[in-house]
């Protein structure tokens, strides 16, 4: 999808996506498989909701990222294609059919998100605990990363995932600090710092985070991420592209070379993180089971 950019006349001129961004439709028979079962059992995903451009390596991999709690978000992040509205009641057995679903398609290293929930008084933690549970339950041998939200900063909301503890925790600052507002409408930087926090403080062994970059952040803003994620204990980093997913949500102000997010690997490492994953069509969950 072209993007606006003013040139130095202030006129609007259309921009497409370089080479490095382009990416295959998929097919083959692991991606099929993939698609039947997500149809069949009437699941969610975020490679789809979100518009992943990595579905297709992904489920052609026979690999899928599962968002529980219904496909509809309280939240209206600037960033994101998840539909925002009234979520649906809960539903009970979305759990159950999540846990068969991961064993029906062999997952090993199981990845699990979800919308916001700010209607529910819990956040939907009680729905996080019980889909670990019943995956562990039916998947023995399983390793599960959880990609949370920030449960409005309600604390007790965390207890749940503490107590079954996935092997890997992530929650997303997305942005820097500067432009956190802009992009995170109902989300703080600091918030989402404290998240991390008080994971690994809850014994949480390994926390992950992620940020978008091509929103208008200054190098020196990513770094000062990186910083703020290390004092957290944050082990584990992704850095991936923005594109924008419709023509409501921001523009991209730049498309980064991948040359700079090779860099953005080397300081990261260089710094203290032991994983980071960083490039252009990098998301939370690319090459998730590698994070272990």
């Amino acid at each position: 999808m072209p993007n606006l950019f003013k040139n130095k006349d202030d006129q609007e001129v259309k921009i497409g996506k370089p080479e490095w961004l382009k990416t295959k439709i998929g097919s083959g028979e692991a991606y099929k498989e993939v698609k039947k079962t997500v149809k069949e059992h009437k699941l969610n995903t975020i490679c789809e909701s979100g518009k992943c451009p990595n579905q297709a390596e992904c489920w052609s991999a026979g690999t899928a990222t599962f968002m529980i709690l219904g496909n509809t978000c309280t939240r209206s992040c600037q960033f994101c294609n998840v539909n925002t509205g009234k979520p649906e009641d809960v539903d009970p057995f979305e759990p159950l059919r999540v846990a068969k679903s991961i064993k029906l398609m062999g997952v090993k290293h199981a990845v699990i998100t979800s919308v916001d929930r700010d209607d529910l008084p819990d956040g939907g933690a009680e729905v996080w605990k019980r889909t670990i549970e019943l995956t562990r339950k039916h998947n023995p041998g399983i390793t599960i990363e959880t990609l949370i939200p920030d449960f409005k900063g309600e604390w007790e909301n965390l207890n749940p995932i503490l107590e079954v503890k996935p092997e890997i925790v992530s929650h997303n600052l997305e942005t820097v600090r500067r432009i956190t507002r802009k992009v995170r409408v109902q989300a703080k930087y600091d918030r989402s710092l404290e998240v991390l926090r008080r994971l690994k403080e809850g014994g949480i062994e390994k926390t992950k985070s992620g940020i978008m970059v091509g929103l208008g952040e200054f190098k020196e803003e990513v770094l000062e991420c990186m910083d703020d994620l290390l004092a957290q204990g944050v082990e584990i980093l992704t850095i991936g592209q923005y594109m924008q997913p419709t023509k409501k949500h921001l523009p991209v102000q730049e498309f980064v070379h991948p040359d700079t997010f090779a860099e953005y690997k080397k300081i990261g490492l260089d710094k203290g993180f032991k994983y980071v994953e960083s490039g252009p069509l990098v998301r939370s969950s690319y090459h998730a089971e590698k994070h272990l």
